[in-house]
């Protein structure tokens, strides 16, 4: 099942974190969903605190659906990752979910340091930070690239200005159309009110 690796992940990073552990564990019990793109994971919170794959047939507290980005901004903007979700059932036990998963923190260069050594640990993290970052500032280039070049170059979308300054010219032209509508109705009024004639 599709759920069993993420949450040996989660069960790991919380294997160290009691303050985590003791959170979760005040909603024991209680099943919760949490879905991304074609990612399904449905878990059931256990006593410990930790996390087990749910029964099918388990009723769910809460659901959480996340943008389909979530791996990405989990890793390089987990604050603004829940902000993002939208959330049906129980608050409470999405609030403290949230809240778990927006601080916790896995240390990932102790784990490599345990298989590699703290040397190559400490480069392998180093080394993947850089790469992260590097491909964030590569897609942001990119899309500022393409965005100019569609703008400014092939004319396919009009840069903002340019539709800033149609609209100013639509809102005025509209109203110069009602004024004239206003002045067409005042002279067709005058035009069918009977004419008086002088009495002799």
């Amino acid at each position: 099942m599709w759920s069993k690796p993420p949450l040996a992940v989660l069960n790991h990073i919380l294997t160290g974190e009691d303050w985590a552990r003791a959170r979760l564990a005040g909603f024991a019990g209680q099943t919760a969903r949490v879905q991304f793109a074609s990612v399904l994971l449905q878990f059931t919170i256990l006593e410990s605190g930790l996390l087990a794959v749910a029964e099918a047939s388990a009723p769910v507290a809460v659901s959480i659906r996340l943008p389909d980005d979530a791996p990405l901004k989990a890793l390089t903007d987990s604050p603004s990752l829940f902000s993002a979700a939208t959330i049906s059932g129980s608050v409470d036990l999405a609030e403290t979910l949230a809240f778990v998963f927006r601080n916790l923190r896995w240390d990932v260069e102790q784990d490599l340091s345990e298989l590699l050594g703290d040397i190559v640990a400490r480069r392998a993290v180093r080394l993947a930070k850089g790469l992260a970052k590097w491909q964030l500032q590569g897609a942001k280039n990119l899309a500022f690239g393409l965005a100019e070049y569609l703008t400014e170059e092939e004319k396919a979308i009009a840069p903002r200005r340019e539709l800033e300054a149609f609209c100013t010219e639509v809102d005025a032209l509209r109203d110069d159309f009602a004024r004239v509508e206003k002045r067409l109705g005042r002279i067709e009024r005058r035009y069918r009110e009977p004419r008086r004639t002088p009495l002799s």
